[in-house]
């Protein structure tokens, strides 16, 4: 089914729709034949903002759009701003790696107990589909945040084990470019500055993709995900230094930036994963993207009998960050160059030369 005859007509709820994620799928969505399309969060101000920014953007179709606050961690404001709708886009989360080591709990409600409200309440009004944002943070998760992720996989798997009403899909993405756990907006506001751009560590490396090529696995998730999908997109890599020396070529500001590295955060991996060994076991490869079905056996193990085909283990192999050609310095900066911000940003920088 294409994109417009899916969604024309319908109603589409977006939590943590004022983040960075949230307004690009907003900004695709607005453009199209839908009928509705409601904005859910805990931030007023922001979403008086967002009011303003889109009535000013999109005159015409500005009415279509509602805003609802409330928090995930919240059943009853989730209940009120999901009656009648027919599809989820579950982006709400706490996505600071240090933030949520510091603060695990935290994490815990927003990440975990929030998208188990997210997904039931989507169960009672029987939506069509929930797609859930994660990331490759859950794969081989060290950190707080990425074991909170890797347990809202697990409740979106386990809850579509419950319902044939409602799809439930997960889209596992690596870092997206200038989002709001980016590190480039902190770099171009240091470049701007005249401060060192601050690096963890050069040889980190870290899968990197636009936020356009991450709606494109969203909407083929609404579209083609089947019932308990984790979908993930081969993103390409990148090392952290040649990163930041990409952006400061970008800027041409080899003579006067400075480099700092200062050492990992907590919680920080050397190289992010996006499709585990164990996972890549029964993975399906789709050109694109990679799709992990769900595990739709029961819990009696015990009454199959395995035959030696059963118990071989397959040479596989993931998809990690340092298991791919890294790009290089001028890829890096064509990458970067698809970005509105970075050329909003790299326009400025030249009329104040």
């Amino acid at each position: 089914m294409s994109e417009n005859n899916l969604f024309a007509g319908k109603t589409l709820l977006i939590t943590g729709g004022t983040g960075s994620f949230g307004k690009v799928v907003l900004d695709h969505f607005i453009k199209t034949d839908i009928a509705e399309i409601r904005i859910f969060s805990r931030d007023e101000k922001k979403q008086d903002d967002m009011r303003h920014e889109f009535q000013a953007a999109y005159p015409e179709a500005a009415g279509k759009l509602r805003f609802f606050i409330g928090d995930v961690r919240c059943q009853a404001s989730l209940r009120d701003a999901m009656r009648g709708v027919d599809y989820v886009f579950h982006a709400a989360a706490l996505k600071q790696v240090p933030s949520c080591e510091f603060f695990p709990m935290e994490a815990v409600r927003t990440n975990v107990e929030g998208t188990d409200n997210v997904i039931g309440a989507a169960i009672d009004e029987k939506v069509r589909a929930v797609i859930c944002l994660s990331t490759d943070k859950a794969a081989y998760p060290v950190s707080a945040m990425g074991i909170t992720k890797a347990l809202e996989e697990r409740i979106a798997v386990a809850k579509s084990r419950m319902t044939d009403d409602t799809k439930i899909c997960c889209t596992r993405f690596g870092n997206l470019i200038c989002s709001r756990g980016s590190v480039i907006p902190l770099w171009i506001e240091q470049l701007k500055s005249g401060r060192p751009l601050t690096v963890t560590d050069p040889d980190m490396t870290r899968f990197i993709m636009t936020l356009d090529e991450a709606i494109e696995l969203v909407l083929y998730a609404f579209g083609e995900g089947k019932n308990g999908d984790i979908l993930v997109l081969k993103s390409a890599s990148a090392r952290v230094g040649d990163q930041a020396r990409a952006l400061i070529e970008l800027f041409g500001a080899e003579k006067t930036a400075r480099v700092q590295v200062i050492g990992s955060r907590h919680g920080e991996k050397l190289r992010e994963t996006l499709l585990t060994d164990e996972e890549s076991i029964r993975a399906v490869d789709l050109g694109r993207y990679f799709r992990i079905p769900a595990d739709d056996r029961g819990l009696n193990y015990d009454l199959k009998a395995l035959t030696p085909a059963d118990s071989a283990v397959p040479d596989v192999s993931g998809f990690s960050s340092d298991s791919i050609k890294p790009l290089t310095i001028a890829e890096i900066k064509a990458k970067f160059l698809e970005a509105e911000y970075i050329r909003r940003e790299l326009d400025e920088w030249k009329r104040r030369l």
